[in-house]
């Protein structure tokens, strides 16, 4: 994997992480079992990386929701 994708991926477990106030391991845990980092974050990074913070974290909990991964 490509530097930046992995930085960028890293931002973005960060950001959900303290958005929830969760820990990046339960995060990350959470995001590899709705497929959202290989499924969507990776192959998306072209697009995603060119949106605001808030619009990222905001669009990553809908997907999070919407798979399942939010309690």
């Amino acid at each position: 994997m490509d530097f930046k994708i992995l930085n960028f991926t890293m931002f973005c477990i960060s950001n959900v992480a303290a958005r929830m106030g969760k820990s990046l391991n339960e995060v990350y845990h959470k995001m590899q079992e709705c497929n959202i980092i290989d499924g969507y974050i990776i192959p998306c990074y072209d697009v995603l990386h060119t949106f605001s913070r808030e619009y990222i974290v905001d669009d990553l909990m809908i997907l999070m929701q919407k798979r399942g991964a939010l309690s």
